[in-house]
């Protein structure tokens, strides 16, 4: 899949295993979906590689036939075994050059930066295909984070026009307009679209808010 697919994201999803029972995984991803969610990974911290590998391939084909690209965070053996469209890993994960020996040069790698200097270094690799920019608030996702804020926001999209970034961390449908006015262009939303009573309706009106592409 192509780095021009993610250009035109603007809503990236993340299946969370801390906020979704495994029995719900399907119907999730599938509102998601019905929503017109852009992107969407697969992140399941502390569950075996055997699981992950059972949910990633009941969901991965649900992605395809709806032709949104589908990422699994972290675990890049799974995601070259499962043939995923991408994979999102860490500053503290493998090496770009790990990464890429694995998965090879085909398939999308998003790495995650905290600061600009981060998102300077990941854009200095041609190998990465997109970062998550954050987190820009506090998340209890990430609570050894300490939040950035959104002043450079604008900045890390005028130093890197060539590279898809996707704000992350504690975003809310509420927090976007505040986004959008500091310069975002995408935005990754975890919790706000798991918990909706209606995620299908939480997802069309977020993306809404969120500039086109």
């Amino acid at each position: 899949m192509p780095r021009s697919t993610l250009f035109h994201a603007r809503l990236y999803g993340i299946v969370d295993l801390g906020y979704v029972a495994p029995t719900s995984l399907v119907r999730v991803t599938a509102e998601m979906i019905e929503g017109g969610i852009d992107v969407i990974q697969l992140r399941a911290k502390g569950h075996s590689a055997d699981d992950i590998q059972k949910w990633g391939a009941a969901l991965l084909p649900i992605c395809r036939e709806a032709e949104v690209p589908f990422f699994l965070n972290d675990h890049a053996d799974l995601a070259a075994s499962l043939g995923t469209d991408g994979v999102h890993v860490g500053q503290d994960d493998a090496s770009m050059d790990e990464v890429r020996n694995i998965v090879g040069p085909e398939m999308l790698v998003g790495r995650s930066t905290h600061s600009l200097a981060q998102a300077t270094a990941a854009a200095a690799d041609p190998r990465t295909d997109c970062i998550g920019f954050g987190p820009l608030f506090a998340t209890p996702t990430k609570p050894d984070y300490a939040p950035i804020g959104t002043a450079a926001i604008r900045e890390v999209h005028r130093s890197f026009p060539d590279l898809p970034v996707f704000c992350i961390g504690g975003i809310k449908k509420e927090s976007l307009a505040e986004l959008v006015a500091a310069g975002a262009k995408r935005a990754v939303i975890v919790s706000g679209i798991l918990q909706a009573p209606d995620i299908a309706a939480y997802v069309r009106s977020a993306r809404s808010l969120l500039p086109a592409s």
